[in-house]
């Protein structure tokens, strides 16, 4: 399909985005973000919908409008000190956009600029969802559905510049694609004395090196081997010297997996391992979870429909089968709910050689023409 203009939306998307990169927010502050949204999709007269900022939610009536397809971009930014010397640096002191949430917003609004030009092309209505706090817990998708933003959505998709996949790739997964993040906190309650004299004391920190070793236990022999799971202790919380013992120590970590049934798998095995080995050493062991996002399960109807559009409009090469990845994204809430998929723009190459989050993490400009064609050929080919 020829897109006409895709130089120009491209020139407008980089634009935007080192501008929006310039001034970012965090998740849930995101009120200057939304501002510069609501000021471009109304200088394009698309109808903003009624939901609260710092979230923006637009819609385009299509010519038959019997179906709805809602597109997603992420706005928030990251607590990280940019470095380097690009010169649309962060102007924001300890605030920065370090996962590529400048680009996808940019993009978004290059197709929304699209879609204004070509309204009579438009089969479906489209929904445009520029969404606050992907980052943190709670969720800004899980937010916007509770408040009723998928009804009437007969399927939903999103992107992500990935720095992961090689630059010139277009790629998903059939199924689950990013893993559930879930958190935990251990309490290990013992009984304190001189480091002299460990026999008078229940030590807290010999039995939380316990319980981390049988955790492992749980993926390697808990867990079917095909499937995939992650439990990773990062923090460890006990004693203020070297010489004492104390009464208690703290284990705070995350849990990954890529399916509802392994996320329970790994919690009741966590729960039993803590309780059984602080009670054979005398302790006292309680575990708390703290979920996050469900893992990101596309949808496979969906997933082939990306496939097709992919090898017919950008070549049988672009698009890659991906491997899951162990990290998260909110996007799985709304494939909850509605089918869908979740596609990786791939970037990865010289300039964005440094991983998502890093100080020094940059998108490559090159692949906005690709992810912006992607969304116009999604939305043209969704008959209504």
């Amino acid at each position: 399909m020829d897109i006409t203009n895709l130089k120009c939306l491209t020139e407008q998307a980089i634009e935007d985005r080192r501008y929006l990169h310039q001034y970012p927010e965090l998740s849930g502050e995101e009120y200057e973000t939304c501002k510069f949204i609501r000021k471009r999709l109304e200088q394009l007269h698309i109808k903003i919908l009624d939901f609260n900022p710092p979230s923006v939610v637009a819609m385009v009536e299509g010519t038959k409008g019997t179906k709805t397809i809602a597109l997603r971009a992420d706005i928030d930014a990251l607590p990280i000190v940019e470095e380097g010397d690009k010169p649309y640096i962060s102007q924001q002191p300890g605030v920065a956009h370090m996962c590529g949430h400048d680009g996808h917003t940019a993009i978004l609004l290059a197709v929304a600029e699209w879609i204004s030009m070509n309204k009579e092309k438009i089969e479906p209505n489209v929904m445009l969802i520029f969404q606050s706090a992907e980052e943190i817990t709670p969720s800004g998708a899980d937010f916007l559905i509770q408040n009723g933003v998928l009804e009437g959505v007969d399927a939903i998709f999103g992107i992500h510049l990935w720095q992961g996949l090689e630059k010139g790739k277009i790629g998903l997964t059939y199924g689950p694609m990013m893993a559930s993040v879930d958190d935990f906190e251990i309490e290990i309650q013992g009984y304190g004395g001189h480091g002299s004299m460990p026999h008078e004391t229940v030590d807290p920190i010999y039995i939380a090196s316990h319980v981390m070793q049988s955790f492992q236990s749980i993926i390697s022999r808990n867990l079917n081997p095909i499937e995939a799971g992650v439990i990773t202790v990062g923090n460890i919380q006990a004693g203020t010297t070297y010489n004492i013992i104390p009464d208690s120590a703290k284990l705070i970590g995350t849990i990954r997996a890529l399916t509802p049934e392994t996320v329970h798998t790994i919690q009741t095995k966590m729960v039993n391992l803590t309780e059984g080995i602080c009670g054979a050493f005398g302790a006292k062991g309680k575990i708390d979870f703290i979920l996050g996002t469900p893992p990101l399960i596309n949808d496979t109807k969906e997933s082939r429909f990306v496939e097709s559009i992919v090898r017919e409009n950008f070549g049988e090469n672009v698009f890659k089968l991906v491997d899951p990845v162990m990290g998260g994204e909110d996007f799985a809430y709304y494939l909850k709910h509605k089918p869908g998929a979740f596609i990786f723009v791939g970037m990865g190459g010289e300039k964005s050689r440094y991983p998502h989050h890093h100080p020094r993490f940059d998108l490559d400009e090159d692949v906005f023409p690709d992810a912006i064609k992607l969304f116009i050929e999604i939305i043209m080919h969704n008959q209504a």
